[in-house]
């Protein structure tokens, strides 16, 4: 695509500020820098927006910073407030415990299609190597890490990656924590799907309704890629319920979520 598109990077994040100080690293060392980023920030106590603030004071971009009160797990309800807060045409998603590669943002970037979502890889990192993450600023991995799982998504060979087509269906690759779409498709199907509250399916449901729009997804495979911290997992109590919705949202090819973005636009 030959025109500049205008891009917003959101960043969810929980009261993890040393995983989160590591992501906002990675962002000021990008090749290419999105127009703004956004701290999607579902709950955190006061730590979080200091390191926020510090970060402010030098960052290479627009850094901007939004909270709501902790209620439990809201990534919907986070995400569609801060779409709707976006200057950019372009939105950009990882998580707040996933490190960029230094060309991740170039890689989305210069993937753009019209009426298409990216979808990039997750490297794992090993929980021994965690501290030493936080104690030496660690943003940059190689491929012969003992730190990594999965090693063989580590690899950077873009021109391998181009070889990826867009598909009409949802891909078992699509991840949250790696995702980037146009602002107005994810508007047009009212964005993330509040009802959907607790970890699991919130992501995929929502892709599942672009593609029902007839909005496909391209891997970003050899490129776009994220270096995941390990934790602890979420609890999954509401995985069924989840899942409940999303199989509904399939069945009946919904496009229109109710408890959306929409309530947000005009604020």
């Amino acid at each position: 695509m030959s025109k500049k598109v205008s891009t917003t990077l959101i960043i969810p994040t929980y009261n993890w500020p040393e995983a989160l100080e590591l992501v906002l690293l990675a962002v000021k060392r990008q090749t290419l820098f999105p127009d703004e980023v956004i701290i999607a920030d579902d709950g955190s106590t006061h730590e979080t927006k200091m390191l926020v603030e510090q970060f402010q004071k030098d960052f290479p971009t627009d850094l901007r910073y939004l909270w709501h009160e902790d209620n439990g797990f809201q990534k919907s309800l986070i995400l569609n407030k801060a779409v709707a807060q976006a200057k950019g045409d372009y939105i950009i998603q990882i998580d707040g415990d996933c490190i960029m590669h230094k060309k991740f943002i170039y890689d989305h970037v210069s993937a753009i299609e019209r009426n298409t979502y990216l979808f990039g890889c997750r490297v794992s990192l090993k929980a021994f190597c965690v501290p030493k993450l936080y104690q030496f600023k660690t943003i940059d991995f190689s491929f012969f890490s003992k730190a990594l799982t999965k090693r063989g998504r580590s690899l950077y060979l873009p021109i391998l990656g181009k070889r990826y087509k867009r598909q009409d269906y949802l891909s078992k690759k699509v991840r949250g924590c790696n995702l980037s779409y146009w602002r107005q498709d994810y508007i047009d199907v009212n964005g993330y799907n509040e009802d959907i509250t607790g970890w699991g399916k919130e992501d995929t449901e929502f892709v599942i309704r672009m593609v029902n729009n007839h909005v496909y997804g391209k891997r970003l495979k050899f490129r776009g890629i994220i270096f995941h911290i390990w934790h602890n997992e979420f609890s999954k109590k509401r995985v069924t319920q989840n899942t409940r919705i999303q199989s509904e949202t399939i069945n009946n090819k919904i496009v229109w979520c109710n408890n959306g973005i929409d309530k947000y636009l005009n604020e």
